[in-house]
């Protein structure tokens, strides 16, 4: 048996401004050539799961099971991508610069890299065991707590990172962004069992931690907080997480 796992965004979805949710069954869309690629991503893995890839098919003679992940923003230490929000105010605290916010009230799921990375394993198991119900399309984003404006972002830096400083300049923009933007994740709970490990103030400790040890100390707490990680996951029933879990409390 062979497993694709391919990994898109939320970004994948025709966003409506809705104030709940999206789900996986919604329309796939994008007003913006980023949001529109992953959207095309998406459809490009429907058609080929649909053709190609189908679990009757998969199971005989091609041995393929094929499923799609879509993650909310994501953050974490040892990011240092371009236009990038938490980058971009690291570089800033590190030159002590101030931060110019032009979009405060745009709102996102924000988690961190490690619990969208769980549930692509997770899936990456299921289909490698065989299981043609795992041959779909997941999202996995935080719990409702995760979904911040970028305004409440800054401050949860700020709050962490003494020196840290931001300015909000609202301003028409040029190009189309989305305001808001979140992920209902009852799907991969339900039949997957997945679950959030770390609520919002716990992702932004092990975030700006990390960036203050890297630039104060020269130290990479990578393994530490993915000891962390697996340590919270075990103690909150995360079974995934836990090499000795009893197989049969697993999902069906």
């Amino acid at each position: 048996m062979r497993a694709v796992v391919n990994v898109t965004s939320d970004k994948c979805y025709e966003n409506r401004e809705w104030d709940w949710g999206y789900r996986e069954s919604d329309a796939i869309g994008g007003h913006d050539p980023y949001s529109a690629s992953k959207g095309c991503s998406e459809l490009l893995t429907a058609s080929y799961r649909a053709s190609y890839f189908t679990p009757k098919v998969a199971l005989g003679e091609r041995s393929v099971l094929l499923a799609s992940c879509r993650a909310g923003n994501v953050i974490g230490g040892g990011d240092w991508a371009p236009d990038r929000l938490l980058p971009d105010f690291v570089r800033a605290v590190v030159a002590s610069a101030s931060v110019e916010i032009r979009s405060p009230a745009a709102t996102r799921p924000w988690q961190h890299v490690l619990e969208p990375l769980s549930g692509y394993l997770l899936v990456g198991e299921r289909l490698l065991a065989g299981d043609g119900k795992a041959a779909t399309a997941w999202n996995f984003g935080p719990d409702a707590g995760g979904t911040m404006t970028v305004a409440d972002v800054a401050s949860a830096v700020s709050r962490r990172w003494p020196g840290f400083s931001f300015t909000i300049k609202e301003e028409n923009a040029t190009v189309h962004e989305a305001g808001m933007l979140s992920l209902d994740c009852s799907k991969a709970r339900r039949h997957l069992g997945w679950q959030s490990v770390w609520d919002s103030d716990e992702t932004f400790n092990r975030t700006v931690n990390w960036y203050r040890q890297f630039y104060q100390r020269g130290e990479l707490v990578t393994g530490a907080d993915l000891e962390a990680f697996i340590t919270a996951g075990r103690q909150s029933s995360a079974w995934w997480l836990c090499h000795d879990c009893d197989n049969t409390a697993l999902p069906e």
